[in-house]
């Protein structure tokens, strides 16, 4: 069994969506984000947002990536 870290949180959906999108186009194998959440409810109830989650053996590369494409989407 595969253990994740999480190397980033993100308050929007869409932004989760964009950033595992990219992670995997650079190789890396991000966790989905899981489904079954109300539509139209956004992360009110995910405590500190969705996290962004990639196997443990990943996280010291894909944290900077993560860092920098989020970075990029706020600019």
């Amino acid at each position: 069994m595969t253990d994740y870290e999480t190397i980033a949180r993100v308050k929007r959906e869409t932004v989760a969506r964009v950033l595992i999108a990219a992670l995997r186009a650079h190789g890396f194998s991000p966790r989905d984000i899981s489904e079954g959440g109300l539509p139209g409810v956004g992360t009110a109830f995910a405590g500190g947002g969705i996290p962004i989650d990639v196997p443990e053996r990943e996280a010291r590369d894909a944290k900077p990536l993560a860092e920098a494409l989020l970075a990029d989407m706020r600019d």
